[in-house]
């Protein structure tokens, strides 16, 4: 691979969740607010279960994944240390049109988001065995209410809007997992790089990307204004309350419990049959 040099600019692709939090980090970027460095960067926006699958083939330099997705990846991609979405006592909620608990769960069908998703994978260590379907992450509120599925898994928006829908919470997947952890948060969502950029450019990239998300923190109402298009039904006060759950210090920095949060929820996954085992996450800082 040739060196890379201001002379020479190379496109970086940056692949993420058409949401309020992505774009909340990614902003800088692409209003030009950081500088690019020796790359152009573009951006290209779908779901996170498509983005899982299209970096089996390395479609895109960087990509918004699932950390359940990055336990299939993990030879193409390593994690960069910034961008993680962690639930921090909250995350992907189970929920149905009457109140239930894991019991009640164990026999009914639950739609989830896809396969890959990390909400399937909570959902499969806190209640073993269940009947799933998978369903766009931005349908599962209407699916569930329109009697298809028993319960659903909601992600993004739907955690703070499922209320309006008249759906009950049956666990938040977050919850349960740091009560089963110690406290620690759960590993939704990361940043990977792809391997074959080498590991100059991977430096060079990640810091860029770093340097846009600590921009929109430090610039929190710009960003937010930017943002809020990205909201799907939310209004500014819920878009502020979205973008902070998953965009704060711990997206600047696992730090060493987000790490090992990581770890360990792969290797749950691992012990249960639900992922392949690998080597150790690789974070690029």
């Amino acid at each position: 691979m040739s060196e890379v040099t201001k002379n020479d600019p190379k496109t970086i692709i940056i692949a993420h969740s058409p949401d309020s939090d992505d774009a909340f980090m990614h902003y800088a970027i692409g209003k030009g607010k950081v500088d690019p460095g020796a790359y152009h960067f573009d951006h290209y926006l779908s779901d996170i279960e498509s983005l899982n699958r299209a970096a089996v083939d390395g479609k895109y330099e960087v990509s918004a994944i699932s950390i359940h997705g990055y336990a299939h990846l993990r030879d193409r991609y390593a994690l960069l240390n910034h961008g993680a979405s962690m639930g921090e006592n909250y995350g992907p909620v189970v929920v149905g049109r009457e109140p239930g608990d894991r019991a009640s769960i164990a026999s009914m069908t639950v739609a989830i988001p896809g396969e890959w998703t990390s909400a399937a994978l909570a959902l499969r260590l806190w209640c073993p065995g269940v009947k799933t379907v998978v369903v766009p992450f931005d349908e599962i509120i209407d699916f569930v209410k329109a009697g298809k599925a028993d319960a659903g898994v909601v992600i993004h928006e739907g955690q703070l809007t499922y209320g309006d829908d008249g759906l009950h919470k049956i666990v938040d997947l977050g919850e349960w997992w740091a009560l089963e952890e110690d406290g620690l948060p759960l590993p939704l969502g990361g940043n990977a790089i792809r391997r074959d950029l080498g590991e100059k450019a991977m430096a060079e990239v990640s810091k860029v990307l770093r340097e846009s998300i600590a921009y929109a923190l430090d610039h929190r109402e710009e960003a937010l204004d930017y943002a809020e298009g990205y909201g799907r039904g939310l209004d500014r006060s819920q878009t502020d309350k979205f973008v902070g759950m998953y965009v704060n210090q711990r997206t600047l920095d696992y730090g060493d419990d987000g790490r090992e949060a990581v770890r360990r929820f792969l290797k749950r996954g691992v012990d249960a049959g639900l992922v392949p085992d690998g080597p150790d996450p690789e974070f690029i800082q």
